[in-house]
């Protein structure tokens, strides 16, 4: 069993969870022996001074986190802060008040995949204006946690090429946390790129080992941490974003192989994350099987691999539903198109009508898959008066035959209305609109 068994869910793209979803979340954390939840931040508090940031997005309120911290320790679950505060800043950045901050302030960063970043995404660590509004956020945000910890983030700052300036500014978060008496927690995919940096990290970081495919080499990655004498967490990921429906194979081996190098390693934590990509269109639903399985995982190691995940799914949705779900979260596999952290078929339906797809997915597998997802729908609808669950399986039946018949504008006219109805099931109104905006239209 892991010291820490801990769920992060992204609340910065786009989706923000209404506090009963929330309290739903933490009472299925509590069921599968979780003991940690986080709540990755970009832009989705209330912070004081920076409204023009948050103001659209229904944010958390300090109000909201005090409920939310003692709903978790009733549940023996531990609230930890999580506010990224280097990269991923674009939320903040293209706002003329602090375009300035940025390193690149017109983007145009490559990441390592060959992509181009349309808008600033990191802080400048020569400017002071950079580590001030660091000291501001975290000194506002901080005192709302009993938590001894906090996810500063620092993951992914593309703009960045000397490992230099990275670390350097890396230590003043670091050393902003320590006077807030937090403990820092970051993303630990740079460093690693770095390994040379590994041994001047400081003792008391604690750092989170991150990847989501099957075959990411925890492995390697989890030893490098151990050998130099840190803490630190492996972290996979439930497949669910950019997927439609979930990657449920992929799921399966990548949280069995984060749990087999974090055992083998020694790593004080497993934590699962949940991020909300290109406009968070996955439901909950979509989550639920890695939520479940990784919490087996986490608390019973090796044997989890072995227990009836349909049996479980039904338990939690109180519906004979998790059948239907999980052939969902397969169909990514028809035809052989596999992707890295996506499903073709989101590919297919985020692209404008055109999109050259994988061969493998002929009109022939599509026509299967969208077969597949419409007996999916029927037996699920049979269940929508008593179940949201069963709303959700229905919604991301009809995603998967929209991205199947992507110049059908009739089912896309559909999907858009129920993607505002499934939204308001179980998230703020907030950021609904700018998800809805990366559906596809004619």
């Amino acid at each position: 069993m892991f010291q820490t068994r801990g769920y992060m869910l992204d609340i910065s793209r786009d989706r923000i969870p209404t506090m009963r979803t929330l309290r739903l979340i933490v009472d299925i954390l509590a069921r599968y022996r979780y003991n940690q939840f986080q709540l990755y931040t970009e832009h989705a508090f209330a912070y004081e001074g920076h409204e023009e940031v948050w103001e659209e997005a229904d944010p958390m309120t300090p109000q909201e986190i005090a409920k939310l911290q003692a709903y978790c320790e009733f549940q023996g679950i531990e609230l930890v802060p999580n506010q990224n505060t280097f990269g991923h800043m674009e939320r903040w950045l293209t706002h003329p008040k602090y375009n300035p901050l940025a390193k690149y302030p017109k983007g145009g960063a490559v990441t390592p995949w060959g992509t181009v970043k349309k808008f600033p995404t990191t802080l400048d660590p020569s400017i002071p204006g950079s580590i001030a509004l660091v000291e501001d956020l975290l000194s506002q945000l901080l005192p709302n946690f009993n938590s001894r910890f906090v996810n500063v983030g620092c993951d992914e700052t593309f703009e960045i090429s000397d490992p230099e300036e990275y670390f350097g500014f890396l230590m003043k978060i670091f050393d902003v946390a320590k006077r807030h008496g937090k403990r820092p927690m970051f993303w630990g995919d740079i460093i690693l790129r770095h390994p040379e940096y590994i041994e001047r990290l400081p003792k008391d970081a604690v750092a989170l080992d991150w990847g989501y495919e099957a075959n990411h080499p925890f492995e390697r990655e989890a030893s490098a941490f151990a050998k130099a004498g840190l803490d630190f967490y492996v972290c996979p990921g439930t497949s669910s974003w950019r997927s439609l429906a979930g990657r449920v194979e992929n799921m399966r081996e990548n949280l069995e192989v984060a749990e087999r190098a974090g055992r083998t390693h020694g790593a004080k934590g497993y934590l699962l994350t949940d991020w909300g990509d290109e406009g968070h269109w996955q439901p909950l639903a979509a989550s639920l099987p890695a939520i479940i399985l990784a919490g087996n995982f986490a608390a019973s190691g090796p044997k989890a691999a072995n227990m009836d995940l349909e049996h479980e799914l039904d338990s939690v949705m109180d519906a004979p539903l998790g059948g239907l779900l999980l052939k969902l979260g397969t169909l990514y596999l028809r035809g052989g198109a596999l992707k890295s952290n996506c499903s073709e078929l989101f590919n297919i339906l985020r692209e404008p009508i055109g999109y050259s797809r994988h061969p493998g997915l002929t009109d022939a597998i599509l026509d299967e898959i969208s077969g597949v997802a419409s007996g999916v729908r029927i037996k699920a609808e049979r269940l929508c008066d008593r179940s949201d669950w069963a709303k959700e399986i229905v919604y991301m039946a009809n995603l998967i035959d929209c991205a199947c018949h992507r110049r059908d504008e009739g089912r896309l006219r559909a999907l858009r209305d129920e993607h505002g109805r499934i939204w308001r099931m179980r998230s703020r109104e907030g950021g609904r609109i700018d998800s809805l905006m990366k559906l596809p239209r004619f």
